[in-house]
């Protein structure tokens, strides 16, 4: 490990930077996710988060109402969150990880994209992944996840400053 190396994996992490990283993603996911998903008002905002918290409740999430609305809104900002966190613990012990923030964080925007939806959704209460039936969607949906990658790597290098 280099001297800089070494002294960046000793350094602070500014969780307060975390935090903030993972509200923007998690506020520009929904946003996309409302947009181009669900209607903007009300109900679909609710059925947006509903369907968030049915990889904890399953399909009983949708008979939730708020409750159910506002755990899939917190799952939502954790899981966010955590992609900041997990990039910002890697590049403290490898800093070449924050000298490209647009490679690397396209890159990390596909690993989000694959985790979430090979990994996590498979094992969770939702139990699948998603239909790859329509291409077209899967094309905005990936380059929603690239630009969460930039900005988890943005994110993160502020966090390691």
């Amino acid at each position: 490990m280099s001297i800089r190396s070494e002294a960046m994996a000793a350094a602070p992490i500014a969780w307060p930077q975390v935090a903030l990283g993972g509200l923007l993603i998690a506020l520009g996911d929904a946003a996309f996710a409302t947009t181009y998903w669900f209607s903007w008002n009300v109900t679909g905002v609710t059925r947006m988060f509903q369907s968030i918290a049915v990889g904890v409740l399953g399909k009983a999430s949708y008979d939730g109402g708020a409750g159910a609305a506002v755990l899939g809104a917190a799952l939502h900002l954790v899981m966010a969150t955590m992609f900041v966190a997990a990039y910002a613990l890697v590049a403290r012990r490898r800093p070449a990880l924050l000298e490209r923030p647009l490679a690397y964080g396209i890159a990390y925007g596909v690993l989000m994209y694959l985790i979430m939806n090979f990994v996590v959704m498979p094992l969770s209460r939702v139990g699948r992944a998603p239909s790859l039936e329509h291409p077209e969607r899967l094309v905005w949906v990936v380059l929603a996840h690239l630009v969460f990658g930039v900005v988890c790597v943005l994110f993160a290098r502020r966090a390691l400053r």
